[in-house]
This record gives C-alpha cells, structure tokens and sequence, in this order.
C-alpha cells in the first residue's frame, strides 16, 4: 500500500521552500525539472507551477536569489559599500571567491540571457554595477566614473570567469585573492582619475 509524502505548506512557505530546494539540487549538480523538484520537496507534482510557470522561471528566481547572495558577500547585511581603495579591490575579491565557492549559481546568474521576462535579474544585475558605480564616485573624480564602473566590473568578472573554467589557477584561495588584488589596483591606478584623498 503506498502512502503520500506530499506536504502542506502555506502559500509563501511553498515557495521559499520549492527555491531553496532547487538551490539545493543546483549546487549539488543534480539535474532538476519541475517535476523532480516537486518530488525531492515532498510536493504535489502541480505545486511548482503556482509559482513558476516553467523552468525558466525557476531558474530566474534562483539568479536573483543568488544576485542577493552575491550582494552580501560583497558587502555584508547593510549598504557597506566600499569607503577606501584597498576597501573596493577587497569587494573584487569578494567576488571572485563567491564564484569559486558556489559556481553552479554563478553560471546560472551569468549563463542566461537577460530578458524582459526575467525582470527581477535585470534589477539585481543593475543593483550590483550601481553599487560599484556609487563606490567609485564616492573615491575617485573623474568624467569616466561609469565607464570605469562598467570596466572594473569586466574586469572582475573576467578574473572570476578565468578562476572559474581553470584558465588561472584557483587550487591557492590566498594566491587567487593576491592576483586579483595586484590586477585590480592595477586598473585603478591606470586611469587618469584622482582620489580624493581617501
């Protein structure tokens, strides 16, 4: 005789409860469709779909949550944007080590496309350059701050993307830290900009 393991959740615990297994399984490597997702929670095999209209919904609300996480990597539970030079290249390391300690969800909150049906992705990728933006403009002066904005996050993000696909080796946590750390200074100090004292 069989019985059910399905489990009754209210309304927002259901979803919070579906992404957070579906985190589970993406870092796990274990592939997920809505229907697996459904039985490794412990749901109706309908549950996912009051949520999540298909997989790519899932997916862009794992992105965003893992833009959240990124976020306070960098710079912790409250605003904490970085008020010094050595404080903004530690935010790149930060970032890198984010990429290499949880690189399923990096790929996925990178590996996509953004799209209009993904709203909440394009809101927390633009969150992220304008975090980096506000730090630069609070330490530096300079016509180009946007640009250099968008540069030092390319730049960030290639080192992480290079870390990541073993093209720079990542076996040495603190090796990776000073490489990127020399890297990025590097890119501040180049730029005909002048600090402001900080």
């Amino acid at each position: 005789m069989s019985t059910s393991t399905n489990v009754t959740y209210h309304h927002g615990d259901l979803r919070a409860t579906l992404l957070a297994t579906a985190m589970e399984m993406l870092e796990e490597g274990t592939p997920f469709s809505l229907r697996a997702l459904a039985r490794r929670a412990g749901v109706s095999q309908t549950a996912p779909y009051r949520h999540f209209d298909d997989r790519d919904a899932l997916e862009a609300a794992l992105a965003a949550d893992g833009f959240v996480d990124l976020k306070v990597a960098l710079v912790g539970d409250g605003d904490g944007i970085p008020a010094t030079v050595n404080g903004l290249i530690e935010f790149a390391v930060a970032y890198v080590h984010f990429a290499l300690r949880r690189p399923a969800v990096f790929r996925l909150m990178f590996g996509n496309e953004c799209t209009d049906s993904a709203p909440q992705v394009i809101e927390a990728a633009q969150e992220l350059r304008d975090l980096l933006a506000t730090a630069l403009h609070n330490l530096f002066e300079g016509d180009d701050l946007d640009a250099l904005a968008t540069a030092c996050w390319a730049l960030v993000h290639g080192l992480a993307v290079l870390h990541l696909d073993g093209k720079l080796d990542a076996s040495d946590l603190d090796a990776t830290a000073r490489r990127v750390r020399t890297t990025f200074a590097a890119v501040l100090s180049a730029g005909a900009i002048r600090a402001t004292g900080r």
